[in-house]
């Protein structure tokens, strides 16, 4: 029962990490929000560091499996609107509900990482069904570099969603429309 206990402990420190950011996440906070009794949460990782090690190494879980079955559940897009709704889609679960706790997570543990190479290691991106689906596509489209352009396109996403964690509102269809045409030329 030790990796569920774990876990636990990790998805509670990524809630802390969403709603209090880096200062709030401690071992105390961790223990209260996964209502279980103070010191638990030091008692698994006895360091600030090796927890929220953990929380990095969790939430890259979490975000690979859900890319995971974004890219096996979704047909292979038959041209650049339907890639333009998939993606739109998958950002507006980036946007909202749990989600967004994982985004605003993420995000701080990416400026994190800028001071710790060791979180830098487990974020890096990483192949996954639903960026092979982008890749395969573009190549379908007879776009010279797919990797490269797929890349790219998926950064400048990521940079949507960014803003938009921060300034509010949702990502237009246009903009991600838009993207998709610059990596198809």
């Amino acid at each position: 029962m030790t990796t569920d206990r774990r876990t636990v402990l990790a998805d509670a420190a990524i809630d802390v990490l969403a709603d209090d950011g880096l200062r709030g996440l401690t071992h105390r906070a961790v223990d209260r929000a996964a209502d279980l009794p103070a010191g638990t949460t030091s008692a698994y990782f006895r360091t600030r560091q090796a927890l929220l090690t953990a929380l990095v190494r969790r939430l890259v879980a979490r975000d690979q499996a859900e890319l995971e079955r974004a890219g096996e559940e979704l047909p292979m897009p038959r041209d650049a609107d339907e890639l333009a709704a998939q993606i739109g889609a998958f950002v507006e679960r980036r946007l909202t509900g749990e989600g967004r706790q994982r985004s605003l997570a993420r995000y701080a543990c990416a400026l994190e990482s800028a001071r710790h190479p060791e979180l830098r290691e487990i974020l890096v991106p990483r192949e996954n069904a639903g960026r092979d689906t982008v890749r395969d596509f573009l190549a379908a489209q007879g776009v010279a570099d797919a990797e490269g352009r797929t890349l790219t396109l998926l950064a400048c996403v990521d940079g949507l969603v960014f803003d938009r964690l921060l300034g509010g509102g949702g990502v237009l269809e246009e903009e991600i429309r838009g993207l998709i045409g610059t990596a198809l030329r």
